[in-house]
């Protein structure tokens, strides 16, 4: 949601009345839909700093990422800030008190829906401002793509080998059982995910329930933290522990953490969490059109097609389009550049 300032998010326009006041009733707004995971942001004709002290003055500055606050087109603050984002501008709301700046974005932003200002107490209401699925991660997005743009222009200045600023992240993984308050979110994270999905497969809130109360199946959850602050729950495991093999049924992971290793770091300590339990691995495995990534990842940590066992025999049949990759795991050495935290499954 992108705010224009004046006489919309505020009362009175700030170079010519010099003092203007944020009603309660929009500040609540402003709570309300960043509570639920909606990001905001500001395209306002106003000087910058001025702007921008004044937000910080009314304590309402921190609910904004890339405020564009200057004197082009609205249109063009617009784009930009859902390019940054890399959100699609169907995503992407603007609400404006002066027609001809509402008109100004729809001609060239078709897709972007405009609000006038009076509707502005009405939007926590409106459907596409009400999340069908809320998560404890939605409810702190903000912070987590505010410590994205930090980390980014960390990375941007870094010099030196890559692995020098992994390590400077002080990347913190942890690895659990799932809890009522994470299910959402990995329902969520089975059906988002694509890149980084080794099957495919939605698994509902009921379906992810009824896993948690079977003894013989693991539903775990992986969080990673660094200095910046928050990455929120960016892996799931669904795994059955069978006399003959540990069956990997399912891994995703987000795709936001690929460049930091996170996908290996989970194989890598699964594997070694088999080697020490004396068990081999079955994964299962779809390819789809989106999952190279994945399928690449199972390859390089050593899974295979081509190493009959007959473990792999006493798990149910597979789907015609499923693959089965099994591993005779043998220890691994820790990451250099994540610290891992997680629950011992032997």
């Amino acid at each position: 949601m992108v705010w224009d300032l004046d006489n919309t998010l505020w009362q009175g326009t700030l170079l010519e009345d010099g003092e203007v006041t944020l009603p309660d009733a929009i500040r609540d707004v402003v709570v309300e839909l960043d509570s639920r995971g909606i990001l905001q942001s500001v395209a306002s004709k106003n000087d910058h700093e001025t702007a921008w002290a004044r937000l910080e003055k009314l304590g309402v500055a921190e609910y904004f990422v890339l405020p564009r606050i200057g004197w082009g087109p609205k249109s063009d603050a617009v784009r930009r800030i859902a390019d940054t984002l890399g959100f699609a501008l169907s995503a992407v709301g603007f609400i404006d008190d002066q027609p001809a700046e509402r008109a100004e974005v729809t001609y060239h932003l078709p897709e972007v829906r405009c609000y006038d200002a009076e509707d502005a107490e009405h939007l926590p209401g409106r459907p596409e401002f009400t999340p069908p699925l809320q998560t404890v991660d939605s409810r702190r997005r903000r912070q987590m793509y505010q410590a994205g743009f930090r980390r980014e222009a960390a990375r941007a200045e870094a010099a030196g080998p890559d692995e020098d600023f992994l390590r400077s992240l002080e990347l913190d993984m942890r690895i659990g059982r799932a809890t009522d308050d994470e299910l959402s979110r990995v329902e969520e994270l089975t059906l988002r995910t694509s890149q980084m999905n080794a099957t495919g497969v939605h698994y509902s809130d009921a379906d992810l329930r009824r896993l948690l109360t079977d003894p013989g199946h693991e539903v775990l959850v992986v969080t990673l933290t660094d200095r910046f602050g928050p990455h929120g729950a960016v892996g799931v495991l669904l795994l059955e522990r069978r006399p003959a093999a540990w069956h990997l049924k399912l891994l995703a992971t987000s795709c936001r953490v690929v460049s930091f290793g996170a996908g290996a770091t989970i194989l890598n300590w699964l594997i070694d969490e088999a080697a020490r339990a004396d068990t081999h691995l079955v994964a299962d495995f779809r390819p789809t059109e989106r999952n190279r990534m994945m399928e690449i990842a199972y390859r390089f940590a050593g899974f295979t097609d081509a190493d009959p066992c007959s473990c792999v025999a006493t798990l149910p049949p597979a789907a015609d389009d499923l693959q089965r990759l099994h591993l005779r795991p043998s220890p691994r050495p820790a990451s250099t550049t994540i610290k891992v935290s997680a629950v011992n499954l032997v």
